[in-house]
């Protein structure tokens, strides 16, 4: 998902990396375990703190700790489509054209929350 925030392809990853991207995109789907140097070298060419790659697990046994429907939006945000939808939400400035948008996107969702002041959505 890191990877995938800040705009890097596979092929890049892998070339920083010296890898080919089908070695990334195994690591990415889980079917090769990543040692500890080389997620070292991953987040520093992502940026980000081997810290990073553990949020949400507990110190104990290594299982998850949040529930089950945490997991299900991540796996949903963490999709091209979910990484582009969040990334160009928040890139509109005006805070509130971003309430109105996520108001149409809850009534588009079927959501009956989606305008808490009780009236019409606002035209976009």
């Amino acid at each position: 998902m890191r990877r995938m925030l800040i705009g890097m392809s596979q092929e890049k990853l892998g070339d920083a990396l010296g890898l080919t991207f089908q070695q990334v995109q195994k690591y990415e789907k889980g079917a090769n375990r990543i040692g500890a140097s080389r997620l070292f070298q991953i987040g520093r060419v992502l940026g980000a703190p081997v810290e990073y790659f553990y949020e949400g697990l507990d110190g104990e046994d290594g299982g998850v700790v949040a529930a089950e429907p945490v997991h299900f939006v991540m796996d949903r945000l963490s999709t091209a489509e979910g990484i582009q939808l969040n990334s160009a939400f928040f890139a509109i400035e005006d805070p509130k054209l971003r309430k109105r948008i996520l108001d149409l996107i809850k009534q588009l969702a079927g959501d009956n929350e989606a305008d808490e002041s009780g009236g019409e959505l606002p035209h976009i």
